[in-house]
């Protein structure tokens, strides 16, 4: 596949990007050998291959909910900033 200047040149103003002579041969030259390489993969028979969302397999692990003993309100504050002895004071951050 040959992608030519016109086209990188339309992608790059699409991208609003600004290209020197010398960055528009090298991209030009880039994006066409990836587009080789595309081209070569569409030569690939893939009517076989199951079509996936992940390369691994992925298991949730759930567990029960258990009922648990919390932490004591005094200790839990013992070395917030500040306190009003039943929930943390923070700083005022939306007036």
């Amino acid at each position: 596949m040959n992608i030519t200047k016109q086209e990188v040149e339309k992608v790059a103003r699409l991208a609003r990007l600004e290209l020197s002579d010398a960055e528009m041969e090298r991209v030009t030259r880039q994006l066409d050998s990836i587009l080789g390489y595309v081209a070569k993969l569409d030569e690939l028979d893939t009517g076989s291959v199951v079509p996936t969302t992940h390369t691994q397999q992925l298991v949730n692990a759930f567990r029960d909910d258990e009922i648990k003993p919390s932490l004591p309100r005094e200790k839990a504050l013992a070395n917030a900033p500040r306190d009003n002895g039943e929930s943390f004071v923070v700083p005022r951050i939306i007036s």
